[in-house]
């Protein structure tokens, strides 16, 4: 491949091999996603292994969660001053190393230290991704397509997880849930160098601000932590409560420099754009729903039911197809159309239905009669739902800002992740408790004892889905009152992508008031 075709083109000018650079996108994000269910299953064996308390067994899923959460808008940040295509390779990279390390761990520390590092890796590669989809893309009808194609594999790749997961568990070791990254990152990196190129003068070279550097991690780490600390240790622990004030009295400060810098971390315009602030939003109410829902299901389907873990990954297959039905066939075809509220709103509602159907989950529940059609109207709410938003919370940002904007997507995700997993967590486990303690009395036998169990369990689990439809309503409630309500339009969005006052013009769909 010449030297010319390597460097950036012309602003303007659609990149010739930016469909393949989408293979070797999806592929990465996959990887990505894939990472953060296939350990959940490996977590029991590797924890054997490596001898790790259950007091500290947390910290294989949160030292991952605390680099990534913590450190993507500073990811986001280096992507635009750095280059999009180097972050990414970067990142790719780094995840690889990271994972070999995590595969190769010989104790506990070893373990913590390499999730760490792939969580800052991750921080890196996920804002790289997906703002290299927003500047690649900027036909209105590609970029459905393409973003159709990235949210189904960003929604369906946590189920394909559990099923991978369960593979290789079962049948090989817990080691290859971390060394199967390996392979992907160098086929996705070796790709992603030869056939992506950047649009000219795309980049931010604003000199990088510290103080927001430093004060978004520090908030973003505490409010994390805080979370995860509250499903172990409680909401009344005195450091759970010392995160949220931490966390509060930092990112508060961190918007009072933003608004004051002259080059901020994340400018505000990004963010108070009443329709990207919106898909923000809905996005991180949407994740709440949804992770605490993998979680319960996997046990659900394990521990009630009696699945094997890669029965319970072929149990997730009907989500994924949806998802992928929803975003590629509704989603992407659509959005063209009608005005993207349109698609979210009834997406978030059609998988609150789902969820709604979950509500009535007992302990002999056939899987055909509740769950497939539950799975099924989740996965295509949310594949049509994500499209959209995946597509429009980087649309009509300045180029020099599609970093940032593309960070502030997976925030909303990683966050929401850790307040869904905390939150409906402790709400299943005081159901169960409180159900468990009124029935126990008038169980004879050793049976009726475990019988009481499982019905505690599964009540405990239906307590908190219910939490979990309200939070799917009020994510499509937000959808279609904040996003945007006009009818998808294409219009050339200005803004100076060098950060130098030379002014780039990038033709990006943007959506009418």
């Amino acid at each position: 491949m010449s030297q010319a075709a390597v460097k950036a083109h012309a602003p303007g000018v659609p990149d010739a091999g930016r469909w393949k650079a989408l293979v070797f996108i999806a592929l990465a994000q996959l990887m990505v996603v894939l990472d953060s269910t296939i350990v959940n299953i490996a977590l029991p064996s590797a924890q054997q292994d490596l001898g790790i308390s259950d007091g500290n067994r947390q910290w294989v899923v949160t030292a991952y969660a605390l680099a990534f959460g913590g450190l993507l808008l500073f990811g986001g940040r280096i992507a635009d001053l750095w280059g999009r295509k180097r972050t990414f390779v970067t990142g790719l990279a780094g995840f690889a190393v990271a994972s070999a390390l995590g595969g190769a761990a010989t104790n506990e520390a070893m373990m913590f230290g390499s999730r760490a590092l792939q969580g800052a890796f991750g921080a890196l590669l996920a804002p790289a991704a997906l703002s290299l989809l927003a500047v690649m893309f900027t036909d209105a009808k590609e970029r459905a397509k393409a973003f159709g194609i990235y949210g189904a594999i960003a929604g369906g790749g946590a189920a394909v997880g559990l099923i991978l997961g369960g593979f290789l568990t079962e049948y090989l070791d817990w080691r290859w849930t971390f060394f199967v990254n390996v392979p992907f990152a160098v086929v996705a990196a070796a790709g992603a160098y030869l056939v992506i190129r950047e649009p000219a003068g795309s980049r931010n070279r604003s000199p990088l601000d510290i103080p927001g550097v430093i004060l978004s991690t520090l908030g973003l780490v505490s409010l994390v932590y805080g979370f995860t600390r509250a499903e172990s240790a409680g909401w009344s622990d005195g450091l759970t409560i010392g995160m949220f004030v931490a966390s509060v009295v930092l990112l508060a400060a961190f918007v009072l420099v933003e608004g004051r810098v002259k080059a901020p971390l994340l400018p505000l315009r990004v963010i108070t754009d009443r329709s990207r602030g919106g898909i923000y939003l809905s996005l991180g109410l949407a994740i709440i729903g949804m992770f605490g829902l993998f979680l319960f299901l996997t046990y659900y389907l394990q521990v009630v039911q009696g699945y094997s873990p890669v029965k319970t990954g072929f149990a997730f297959l009907p989500m994924v197809a949806g998802m992928i039905t929803g975003s590629t066939q509704i989603g992407a075809r659509l959005m063209t159309r009608v005005p993207a509220r349109l698609l979210m709103g009834p997406g978030f509602l059609v998988a609150a239905v789902g969820m709604l159907l979950l509500t009535q989950l007992a302990v002999d529940t056939s899987y055909a009669s509740v769950l497939l059609p539950a799975m099924l109207l989740l996965g295509l709410g949310m594949g049509t739902a994500f499209m959209p938003a995946m597509s429009l919370a980087t649309q009509g940002v300045e180029p020099r800002d599609a970093g940032v904007a593309s960070a502030m997507v997976n925030t909303s995700q990683q966050v929401g992740g850790a307040i869904g997993t905390a939150l409906l967590n402790t709400i299943a486990a005081s159901a169960t408790t409180s159900y468990i303690a009124d029935h126990i009395g008038g169980a004879a036998g050793r049976s009726q004892q475990q019988l009481v169990q499982l019905e505690g369990m599964v009540h405990g689990y239906t307590s908190a889905i219910w939490f979990a439809v309200g939070i799917l309503v009020a994510a499509g409630v937000i959808a279609l009152t904040f996003v945007t309500a006009g009818r998808p339009g294409s219009a050339p969005v200005t803004g100076s992508g060098s950060g130098d006052g030379v002014e780039d013009e990038l033709p990006v769909p943007v959506v009418a008031h």
